[in-house]
């Protein structure tokens, strides 16, 4: 298969709005792709195969070489170049990689040098998010929805998935597993707008915590830990990697928060938490963990369990003190009771789970609802303003986007400049040059890679941002390292705050 072809069907999907339509296009591409499907597939959703291949963005863009006249380029040459330039290391290496990028660079039309680029920076913003990919090979499979979005869950790698559905279909689907060591995409939470609204059936309320989400994997003494991106973070955490292996289970798969806690048992800024996952972490600042699910315990699968089977399953797996607190069942005031001592407590609020709902990995559901008193968004910051006055010489005020559900561009629905200390001004302009994509005289535009959570008191609608909608009283809570720009909230999301839908913010 050419890249052209790949080249050509992305520039389709981004040129439409229509779900359907991206849909088609990449299915349409996928039925073609033979036993290149796992390349296609990772240039399509803009991650190559070898993910990083060594050459920064600099170096990328800073390739100057004729295009050619007419496309040649085959998808598999251009996997193999990666796979070179990946592998290239020791004295002279810079050099070397450079000449193969610009071996491959020359051989590419101007129209497939710009989408090498865009797929070598992390920047292709074709529209192949995963939603739209695992549909569209769904499509080109002919296979239920359901059968690869579970095949995804388990295996967590969209290359896989896809090989299985186009090359065995539904039979192959169903033979991906839970396999302890191999971290599986995690179960996320709605936002619900108060604790009547979400308590309704059989439910558990727990603590929302301000910290870290982790993944937990034990299989006798090989422990594995990962973050919320599926990180591996093991040889950061000691102190967690030790706890584990003292579980009464020779195996298990837990999902959990960690955090630092202050000598009163209150959480620690979460940037504290979050420096422990670092190359160069502070060792002397213990993470404390608590556990919410257990996917696996000794030899069972747990996922298409109710959560009311795994939380026996979990208490037996860890026993009560590491499990995160909250009530069984309760009624109203009692959950209420919850979400106070959660507050007084220092967290964020509360989590109420369906305890008749399976694990649903990596989708946002009714099943667990999150509550909280303050508005919350984490939303991709676009661009930053230099100041005025006392921030003269700071990059300060923000520009931000929610993210496109459909794959398209973050859709911008505000500023702020509220909530910035005087540390978070200095880390902001040292930090946002780096990911600069290009500036004017008082505003530095930014490639969509950093995600902070911010606080407000509602939306309204508004015309001076594309989405149609703005952002009230917003303020800066923290950056988001654990968060990318795929996590982000939705535009959908931003315009559900409106007083007018159903379960919006109320009007001030």
């Amino acid at each position: 298969m050419l890249l052209a072809d790949v080249v050509q069907t992305s520039a389709a999907v981004a040129g439409t709005r229509s779900r359907l339509a991206k849909v088609e296009a990449l299915a349409g591409l996928l039925r073609r792709a033979g036993d290149q499907v796992r390349t296609v597939v990772g240039f399509l959703a803009g991650v190559p195969r070898q993910g990083r291949i060594g050459a920064g963005w600099r170096t990328l863009v800073g390739i100057d070489v004729p295009a050619a006249a007419e496309p040649g380029l085959t998808v598999a040459t251009v996997d193999q170049a990666f796979d070179e330039v990946s592998t290239t290391s020791g004295k002279g290496s810079a050099q070397r990689r450079n000449e193969l990028l610009g071996a491959l660079f020359g051989a590419a039309t101007d129209v497939e040098q710009r989408f090498l680029l865009h797929l070598l920076t992390g920047e292709l913003r074709q529209g192949a998010l995963e939603g739209v990919m695992l549909d569209a090979i769904a499509a080109a499979a002919d296979v239920p929805k359901e059968a690869v979005r579970r095949a995804f869950m388990l295996s967590g790698r969209l290359a896989d998935t896809a090989e299985a559905a186009l090359h065995g279909g539904t039979d192959r689907l169903a033979e991906f597993g839970l396999r302890i060591g191999r971290p599986i995409r995690p179960m996320l939470a709605s936002p619900g707008e108060n604790l009547a609204e979400a308590l309704t059936g059989s439910v558990v309320v727990e603590y929302k915590m301000d910290g870290a989400r982790i993944q937990v994997h034990k299989d006798g003494d090989d422990i594995r830990i990962y973050t919320r991106t599926l990180r591996e973070i093991t040889g950061s955490v000691p102190e967690l990697v030790e706890l584990v292996r003292s579980l009464p289970c020779r195996q298990v798969v837990l999902d959990g928060e960690t955090l630092a806690l202050d000598d009163d048992g209150r959480p620690r800024p979460f940037q504290e938490t979050m420096s422990r996952f670092g190359a160069t972490s502070e060792r002397d600042l213990l993470l404390h963990p608590y556990f919410f699910d257990c996917m696996h315990l000794d030899g069972t699968d747990l996922v298409d369990a109710p959560l009311r089977d795994r939380k026996v399953a979990l208490h037996k797996a860890v026993g009560a003190d590491l499990v995160i607190p909250g009530a069984l069942e309760p009624t109203l005031e009692e959950a209420e009771a919850v979400l106070d001592t959660a507050l007084t407590s220092g967290h964020e609020g509360v989590v109420i789970k369906d305890l008749d709902s399976t694990y649903q990995a990596g989708r946002r559901g009714k099943a667990w609802r999150k509550v909280k008193p303050v508005h919350t968004l984490d939303l991709v910051v676009l661009a930053a303003e230099w100041g005025h006055g006392r921030r003269s010489g700071y990059l300060s005020n923000l520009h931000l986007g929610a993210r496109d559900p459909d794959g398209g561009p973050p859709v911008m629905v505000g500023k702020t400049f509220k909530g910035l200390t005087d540390e978070l001004l200095a880390w902001q302009t040292t930090e946002f040059p780096k990911y600069e994509d290009h500036r004017s005289e008082w505003v530095v535009h930014l490639r969509p890679h950093l995600v902070v959570e911010i606080a407000l008191d509602g939306v309204q609608v508004s015309s001076r941002y594309a989405g149609g909608v703005a952002l009230r009283f917003a303020r800066v809570v923290r950056y988001r390292p654990d968060k990318e720009p795929p996590d982000a909230d939705t535009i959908d999301t931003v315009r559900a705050m409106l007083p007018s839908s159903p379960g919006g913010s109320p009007t001030p």
